[in-house]
């Protein structure tokens, strides 16, 4: 068992020895910066650790609100919708749209989340082929009866394999089936790929008014919590269709103030993603000079396959380094090849110099 003792960052306390750390999702080292810290702090002093009661009644305050207002600026839309953990935000998506829907389409390797948000919803779930459009076409072809209306979800990032959705592809194949609803989990593109950060759709510059989806902010923005943004009437449906996010209770206060805090240092430095995407684009190369098949996208997810018996000791050997990847064994989550996986995460505030050492060690190894 590895246990965390500082906040995640490029460099990491487990174990009770310092590591070059390549795991996780941390990919600005938000989690630990000192502003953020203070933030918590300080709201922790004046609020208390929560409300001690749900949002619907006299659980708002002015963080939760900060929170928000700083979400929706970041996305640009009018309204956001904060609430205690993205793995929710599928849920709540289903939940609030279950008028405007009859079956849901989902990719086969969705994340858990998808498929319980499906569950919680009550409506009938079909899968379709990995990242597979035509196969998509199928099953609509064959599930969709007539005057029913899909509604397609899936992984905007894959969380182990690193992979990108084709939503252009799947887009093109719901216009011969409308209306039609895309939904986006979001919670590894939050932040990181495109220009301003806002993820999938914005990385393959798509928009309409079906297109909704749902991120985190516990990730690459360095806080805690799901959220969803939109036009002010669409979050004010979700609030009123989903007892998930006023019904329970709120993220507590100094997680959502450094929330508010990270998000404004995100915003605030957009150079933050330009250089993690060097990094990125610098480790995929090196790794693909060792003969790794690998995107030439900017996600910071990088999954290796090597022989399975090999990867458990790798990580192991790794670690004896000072080095920290994570191998993912096969079915032990969401998107892991059948042969399992060695994940791992490249962040900003890696140098090139860690990179390097990985990628040396790695091929010393193999």
């Amino acid at each position: 068992m590895y246990l965390m003792e500082s906040p995640p960052g490029a460099r990491t306390v487990l174990n009770g020895k310092e590591v070059d750390y390549f795991c996780g999702t941390g990919y600005f080292g938000l989690q630990g910066h000192p502003e953020v810290i203070r933030a918590a702090c300080e709201a922790a002093q004046k609020y208390g650790i929560g409300s001690a009661t749900s949002r619907s009644g006299f659980g708002n305050n002015p963080v939760l609100l900060e929170v928000e207002r700083k979400a929706a600026a970041f996305f640009e839309k009018e309204s956001a919708l904060y609430y205690v953990s993205g793995y929710l935000g599928n849920s709540i998506l289903l939940q609030g749209l279950k008028d405007e829907y009859d079956i849901v389409f989902a990719d086969e390797e969705s994340h858990y989340s998808i498929m319980d948000g499906a569950a919680m919803a009550q409506k009938p779930v079909v899968t379709f082929a990995h990242l597979d459009a035509s196969d998509l076409r199928k099953k609509l072809r064959e599930k969709l009866g007539p005057g029913k209306r899909p509604l397609l979800i899936c992984d905007g990032i894959f969380p182990v394999s690193g992979e990108i959705s084709p939503l252009p592809d799947y887009a093109n194949v719901l216009e011969d089936f409308s209306p039609s609803i895309i939904c986006i989990d979001d919670a590894h593109a939050t932040g990181v790929i495109r220009e301003k950060g806002q993820g999938t759709f914005e990385y393959f510059n798509l928009s309409s008014k079906s297109y909704y989806f749902s991120g985190t902010l516990s990730k690459a923005v360095g806080g805690h919590g799901g959220i969803i943004t939109g036009e002010e009437e669409f979050i004010e449906r979700l609030r009123r269709l989903s007892p998930i996010p006023y019904s329970s209770s709120a993220v507590p206060t100094p997680a959502a103030a450094a929330t508010a805090k990270a998000l404004e240092i995100l915003s605030a430095h957009p150079e933050l993603r330009r250089r993690l995407w060097e990094n990125v684009f610098y480790a995929k190369r090196a790794f693909r000079k060792l003969g790794f098949e690998l995107d030439e996208t900017p996600v910071p997810i990088i999954c290796l396959k090597i022989k399975k018996a090999e990867m458990k000791a790798i990580q192991e050997e790794l670690f004896s380094k000072n080095i920290a990847v994570l191998y993912v064994p096969p079915r032990a989550y969401s998107s892991v090849p059948e042969t399992g996986a060695l994940r791992i995460a490249i962040f900003s505030t890696h140098s090139q110099e860690q990179i390097e050492r990985l990628v040396e060690e790695i091929k010393r190894l193999i």
